[in-house]
């Protein structure tokens, strides 16, 4: 870190560390709080490499982040490392790792072939209540690294730990949030689909006893049972859609999406489409709200437009983040209308959603002309 002129170096290593904390300190995901714990502790000490493991049961990491590396390099590695050599001693000793060259450490075990070369390394766990709950470590400085950086990373350490722990409540609030909410629906499923079958029973017992006797009217009961039926199966669909795990830790926006839209065009009669380009990951926040809000704009277009076809597309923006555009060439409405009548359409909660990551929703409609819904969210 080099000295500005006339800048007290004291002062401009707390608001280096300050700058870092702030990074980190915002209620994330966890594995968001790993990577900007990761992307701040290799710019405070200006590193070329940073990584950050927090270790399983069974001799791997549960999860590790890097930073300094590009895509293709990280894919080139192959798989994640395992507790061995000299990570393995981090994760056992409570003291810094400080060496000018990893590659003459005893415990040095090698590298995978695409792994980029590195010398100078620093590495420091991380403790939460005493015991080791990962390790963060940097390698690949001009000058190697000192003991002010040792100094520095021990604090940044400190309140990374403080972060992983508000990540890790954050996640169980949202996890007994939406147990909640699933309750709500499962509520919900039972009080509108309970219904509407008890109607369709006692209407088709009606359709029964009304055959031999009045067989106009037994035909008219009998299409009341088909229009039953049909909002039951609707309303299964839709809950369907709200329950299913979006899983996407493991496979991620894109390919969650396709999923999703996949079943929704089988269960349909409207044709569903979606296309993706250039999308990069985003946060875990952010994508979980692009998932929700094409789940609701897609609820809405295949439940109340009459929609033939339904278009669902996701492209990567040029700040790194993502456009999402649900468009049905269904019977569209005057926004302002159903704003007046207090019919939101589920507005609200996409609104609600985009805001909460720094989006951007955007709705178009009007009668005859179809629908179409953008939400723009930012990148990391």
């Amino acid at each position: 870190m080099e000295d500005s002129p006339g800048c007290d170096p004291s002062l401009q290593a707390i608001e280096a560390v300050s700058a870092a904390v702030l990074a980190m300190s915002r209620p994330l995901e966890v594995r968001e709080v790993l990577r900007r714990i990761t992307a701040s502790a290799r710019a405070l000490l200006g590193a070329e490499y940073a990584a950050l493991g927090l270790p399983d049961d069974h001799g791997g990491f549960a999860q590790f982040v890097v930073d300094g590396v590009s895509d293709e390099q990280w894919r080139a590695i192959g798989p994640l490392p395992r507790q061995h050599g000299v990570l393995a001693s981090m994760l056992h000793d409570r003291e810094p790792t400080r060496l000018k060259d990893v590659r003459t450490a005893p415990a040095f075990g090698g590298w995978p072939d695409a792994h980029p070369d590195m010398t100078d390394f620093l590495g420091m766990p991380i403790l939460d209540e005493g015991e080791i709950a990962g390790a963060l470590f940097l390698a690949n400085k001009p000058g190697g690294f000192t003991d002010h950086d040792e100094e520095l990373l021990r604090i940044l350490v400190a309140h990374a730990a403080l972060a992983l722990g508000n990540a890790r409540l954050y996640e169980r609030s949202r996890e007994l949030t939406l147990a909640g909410e699933r309750a709500r629906i499962a509520h919900d499923l039972h009080d509108a689909v309970s219904q509407k079958l008890f109607s369709l029973r006692l209407t088709a017992r009606a359709a029964a006893t009304l055959v031999d006797r009045d067989p106009a009217r037994a035909r008219r009961e009998l299409a009341e049972v088909a229009r039953l039926a049909a909002e039951a199966a609707d309303e299964l669909r839709a809950v369907v859609v709200e329950l299913r795990p979006a899983a996407l830790e493991e496979d991620g926006l894109v390919a969650t999406l396709a999923s999703q839209v996949q079943v929704l065009d089988r269960a349909h009669s409207a044709e569903v489409r979606f296309t993706a380009t250039g999308v990069r990951a985003l946060p875990a926040g952010q994508e979980s709200a692009v998932l929700r809000v094409a789940q609701e704009a897609l609820h809405n277009a295949l439940r109340h437009s009459r929609a033939a076809h339904v278009t669902v597309t996701l492209a990567g923006t040029p700040g790194r983040g993502a456009l999402l555009t649900v468009a049905d060439d269904g019977r569209g409405f005057d926004p302002e209308s159903v704003r007046r009548a207090g019919r939101h359409l589920g507005l609200v909660s996409m609104r609600d959603r985009a805001a909460a990551v720094g989006g951007r929703l955007a709705l178009e409609s009007a009668p005859g002309r179809g629908t179409l819904i953008e939400l723009e969210v930012p990148g990391a």
